[in-house]
């Protein structure tokens, strides 16, 4: 069985989030201290918008601005998608390929509870094939 988008987020507790009027700079320093590709951007307890190393790129680097100039809100992407705790790894793969994102903040109940990178859907996946696969494999030499 295909893991769900709760149990992805165990041993995630936090996310990381900064301000709309914040600085791309702290935006990527916060990035690069923790080592993520992504941050939301909140005001308040709501979703403003998302942050990736892919917008700095497009949005900053490309354009020949200044990190430390420029204020999150002028890049961030504010069509946020979102998922729910009871989605799978495969529907949120689907997901991330049909829409081409790399990060889905999951929500219930109307409040932010985690945040999944496509590296941990291509791993609960995998995972789950390799369970599987050593499951048949124990049948098969019984």
């Amino acid at each position: 069985m295909t893991p769900t988008v709760r149990q992805m987020l165990q041993g995630k507790p936090v996310v990381h989030a900064v301000r709309p009027e914040d600085t791309v700079y702290l935006a990527l320093r916060l990035m690069a201290d923790k080592n993520i590709g992504a941050v939301l951007v909140r005001s308040d307890d709501q979703i403003d918008g998302i942050l990736s190393e892919r917008d700095y790129a497009r949005k900053v680097i490309l354009l020949g601005k200044a990190s430390k100039d420029t204020l999150v809100s002028e890049i961030m992407t504010t069509d946020v998608i979102t998922v729910e705790p009871g989605w799978t790894a495969e529907q949120c793969m689907a997901l991330m390929t049909e829409r081409h994102v790399r990060h889905l903040p999951v929500v219930e109940e109307g409040r932010v509870v985690g945040i999944i990178s496509i590296g941990d859907v291509v791993r609960a996946v995998v995972d789950a094939q390799q369970f599987t696969i050593s499951s048949l494999e124990r049948y098969i030499s019984t």
